[in-house]
């Protein structure tokens, strides 16, 4: 197939059967070039010109490409769309080499391992994922390539759900997956309600066996057994990390030497946030546009480091369950509010530190570019008065921080030696070592700077030697060094000269010496540019050598900036130290929503107090009318346990929160038409997720249960909800809801409480006051709202009218009665009343009876009479509504079939 094919393509093809499933950029020349089926799919995506290619005997075939010097730009829109990429570069000088240039696909890119600076968000992680699955017991590990991340985590035949969280909490970017259980899992993972998708890899699946994963762990980290790093005896995580490695050993081609071990993570010792909760609080990304604006993040980040805006990102994402934990970080919060001059001294030394992470990171891969050392190196300059600004705290663990944090003196003085301050950006490029450090390249620099002081003194000599005034030296690459003679003045040419070339007006010459220096030159130069990379190369490795260090230093540097990030915020804020405890409540004088309070004038947000208990004050029923801020009120307080459990103080007067185990947050509607779900349906998908989850130490917002069906299903559904939340979980729980009648709930649950957000009427105006009070709220002023919403006049006045009769009906026979017509109708429509209907007699003699005084005799007799009375009302009620229905009927036939019923 291949033989008629020019050798080049014929190498092409054998590079390419090597790395099935990706696009192979070829180097020729100065572009990267795509051929067959890669050159179509790259057209179409980046929106280039599709060409062709002859590749032998008049054979053609589609081709694109792009130039080299730009190729980061459409790796970018690549990798985005989910394409594996395989760059294929020159691995030889083609100067050098015999016949065809030999090349090799030198990495490959795939979502989760992108490196390249100019393709990584600068405050967000960019993270590849393996799950594994070990007879029952499931392992995942998460690995971010650019800052040597590398953690992994073990769960039960039962706890997918959690790892899959996780798999969501951490924005995985691409997850590696043995073929069977992709079907499993995806589905699970790119629902459209959850953001960007992650991409999903097919690993073979001999790939995953847990000794074959064991030995590739203990290779890298030359260790000999992975007791160390926690994973002995966990087959399951044990199978995803190694994998995960050996996939990184085969795309990266490099050594990977930042991944210094991996960390074993414990996710039940975090409070858990499901990607709806964390999507419905708008804790990261807000639901408008899926940027930071308007999200806890975006309040929260005065970070003045990369690296800080990275570790943020994680701790709210996962907050903190352990109580002296959480107190440690608030000590260090209350100790920076208190010393505004600390806190701001240690802002000021953070803000020019460069991002150590990433650039340890690109050492540690290999790919650290001269100027990468130079901003590491002057990074490192600036970290001791980070350490003694923390030295000098009293807060244990700033005090802590300080002596995580190593100066690197034989880093910077390694660097210091061997880089220039102002290094070329181009690899290849000489000038990157400073002299002095190698002796053999002074030695060249030497003869080159000779050899080319030389060839600057040769035009003076020359002109001097053979009197032609009009004689210059020049350099081409084709002829290298040349005396250039006019004709008029070729006559006064000395024997020596050796022509070498003839134009139209001159002619060019050499000399024997000219040539000697000229290999002197060009000699030295090609062994200097080799020497810098050889030298270079070796400085990268002697600092790979101290990642581990340096990795320690810049985690203590962002948790640093976290931690002063946290005490600004609170300090310019307004914000108090919550007051931790291990008892499930939650005490809130003055509680302030952190997001929506910023969004609004200074002082313009209106403060509430909240209790919850779930010894006494478990539920509390939120009524009120639309647009009053019940929803405010609900998501406030999720808000306030996420910040005081991630260690940051609280907007608020006072605050007594008791560490929850899980938050959970279903607000909002939302479909999936994509997977067929109905809006009801991943409503109720969402709150079964609560239930079947949530403990006793959990916080739970259920805003709207039931109102995706009909009336009376909703609020059955509804009611039911609430009762299970207080018998059976007995969790902290914020219920908003229009169901006015889930207010009786408080008077039959003795952990159910009302409250409500107020309003003033002032006539047919609505004053929103958004205080929240105790007691239940009587009207949802729906109305209203629609009238604020735009709803034009005539609807509304018709809402009006058939709200009066609404309530009109639910207490008195009016349903046969005929409502106004609305401008330009013939007739109004027969009103049935929706409202639940007052208590029956039967219902109310049930509710009082004493049954703990009734003998089974008695008990049996009252219950048969109850039935039979209950049976006799619903047939009168059978016949009164058949006889509406004929009425209705009637009326419809007398209006010629044009009125419609209100439903």
């Amino acid at each position: 197939m291949t033989a008629d094919l020019t050798p080049m393509m014929r190498q092409y093809h054998e590079l390419k059967a090597r790395h099935p499933g990706t696009l192979l950029l070829f180097r020729l020349g100065d572009f990267y070039e795509l051929f067959y089926e890669d050159a179509e799919v790259a057209a179409r995506v980046l929106e280039i010109t599709l060409t062709s290619r002859e590749v032998g005997k008049g054979r053609r075939v589609p081709m694109c490409g792009v130039p080299y010097h730009a190729v980061t730009g459409y790796l970018a829109r690549l990798v985005e769309r989910g394409y594996r990429v395989a760059l294929c570069d020159q691995v030889e000088d083609p100067r050098k080499a015999r016949g065809l240039v030999r090349r090799e696909v030198t990495r490959i890119i795939t979502p989760g391992t992108v490196i390249e600076e100019a393709l990584l968000p600068p405050r967000a992680g960019v993270y590849l994922a393996a799950l594994a699955r070990v007879e029952d017991r499931w392992g995942l590990a998460w690995a971010d390539l650019s800052t040597g991340e590398f953690a992994a985590a073990d769960a039960g035949p039962s706890e997918l759900p959690m790892l899959l969280e996780e798999v969501e909490r951490i924005g995985a970017r691409e997850l590696l997956l043995a073929p069977e259980l992709r079907e499993a899992v995806e589905g699970r993972l790119n629902a459209p309600s959850r953001g960007s998708p992650v991409h999903v890899t097919e690993v073979d699946g001999w790939r995953w066996e847990p000794g074959r994963a064991e030995r590739a762990l203990r290779e890298h980290f030359r260790v000999h057994g992975l007791e160390g790093f926690g994973l002995a005896g966990l087959p399951a995580a044990v199978s995803a990390a190694g994998t995960l490695l050996q996939y990184l050993q085969e795309t990266q081609r490099s050594p990977l030497a930042h991944l210094q071990g991996v960390r074993l993570l414990a996710l039940d010792r975090y409070l858990a946030l499901d990607a709806g909760t964390r999507r419905n609080l708008e804790i990261l990304t807000n639901l408008r546009d899926g940027s930071a604006r308007r999200t806890l993040l975006g309040v929260l980040d005065r970070t003045v480091t990369a690296m800080g805006a990275r570790l943020l990102r994680t701790w709210l994402a996962r907050p903190l369950r352990d109580l002296e934990a959480i107190r440690e970080r608030h000590d260090a919060v209350a100790d920076l509010v208190a010393h505004p001059a600390r806190r701001e001294a240690l802002r000021e030394a953070l803000r020019p530190i460069a991002d150590l992470e990433r650039l340890v990171g690109r050492i540690g891969h290999g790919s650290a570019t001269p100027r990468d050392l130079v901003a590491l190196r002057a990074s490192l300059e600036r970290l001791a008065p980070v350490r003694e600004v923390l030295d000098a705290a009293t807060a244990p663990l700033l005090r802590a921080l300080a002596a995580q944090i190593d100066l690197h003196p034989e880093v910077t003085d390694l660097i210091r030696r061997a880089i220039v301050d102002d290094p070329p950006a181009a690899l290849r490029e000489t000038g990157i070592i400073r002299d002095g450090y190698d002796a053999e390249l002074d030695a060249l620099r030497t003869a080159a700077r000779d050899g080319k002081a030389w060839i600057a003194g040769l035009e003076a000599a020359e002109r001097a030697r053979t009197g032609i005034r009009s004689l210059r030296v020049g350099f081409n690459k084709v002829f290298g060094y040349y005396l250039e003679v006019s004709r008029p003045n070729l006559h006064l040419v000395p024997p020596d000269y050796i022509r070498k070339q003839t134009l139209t007006q001159a002619e060019r010459f050499i000399t024997a010496e000219m040539k000697e220096r000229e290999a002197q030159i060009l000699g030295a130069e090609e062994r200097m540019a080799d020497l810098e990379a050889r030298l270079l190369d070796g400085v990268r490795r002697q600092v790979a050598v101290h990642a581990p260090a340096l990795q320690a230093t810049a985690g203590a540097l962002a948790r640093a900036d976290v931690l002063a990030a946290f005490a600004e915020v609170a300090a310019t804020r307004g914000y108090v130290r919550p007051e931790m405890t291990e008892a499930p409540v939650l005490r809130v004088r003055a509680g302030r929503h952190p997001v929506v309070e910023e969004a609004l004038p200074a002082g313009a947000f209106v403060p509430n107090d909240l209790e919850l208990d779930v010894e006494e004050r478990a539920v509390l029923i939120v009524t009120g009318p639309n647009m009053a801020g019940k929803s405010v009120y609900c998501r406030q307080a999720a808000l306030l346990v996420i910040l005081a459990q991630a260690g940051s103080f609280v907007p608020a007067e006072h605050a007594v929160i008791g560490v929850a185990d899980r938050v959970f947050a279903r607000v909002g509607a939302s479909d999936d038409t994509a997977m067929g779900r109905s809006t009801f349906l991943v409503e109720m998908q969402e709150t079964a997720a609560i239930l079947q989850g949530a403990t006793r130490r959990s916080l739970i917002i259920l805003d709207e249960v039931g109102r995706g069906t009909s009336t009376y299903d909703g609020m059955s559904l509804a009611w039911a909800v609430v009762e299970y939340l207080h018998d059976v979980i007995g969790a902290r729980t914020l219920f908003a809801t229009h169901f006015h009648e889930l207010t009786e709930l408080a008077a039959l649950l003795p952990r159910v409480h009302n409250v409500n957000v107020l309003v003033q009427e002032e006539g047919e105006e609505v004053v929103f006051l958004h205080r929240v009070v105790p007691g239940a709220a009587d009207r949802s002023y729906g109305i209203h709202v629609a009238r604020l919403a735009g709803i034009p006049q005539p609807v509304i006045a018709q809402a009006r009218r058939v709200l009066a009769h609404l309530e009109a009906a639910s207490v008195g026979p009016a349903a046969d009665t005929f409502l106004p017509p609305l401008p330009g109708r013939a007739r109004g429509a027969l009103q049935i009343p929706l409202p639940l209907q007052v208590p029956s007699p039967v219902e109310e003699e049930l509710l009082s009876l004493a049954v703990e005084t009734l003998s089974p005799l008695e008990a049996l007799n009252k219950l048969s009479e109850l039935r039979e009375r209950a049976r006799a009302a619903r047939e009168g009620q059978g016949r009164a509504a058949g006889h509406a229905e004929r009425a209705g009927h009637a009326d419809e036939r007398r209006a010629g079939g044009g009125a419609r019923r209100v439903q």
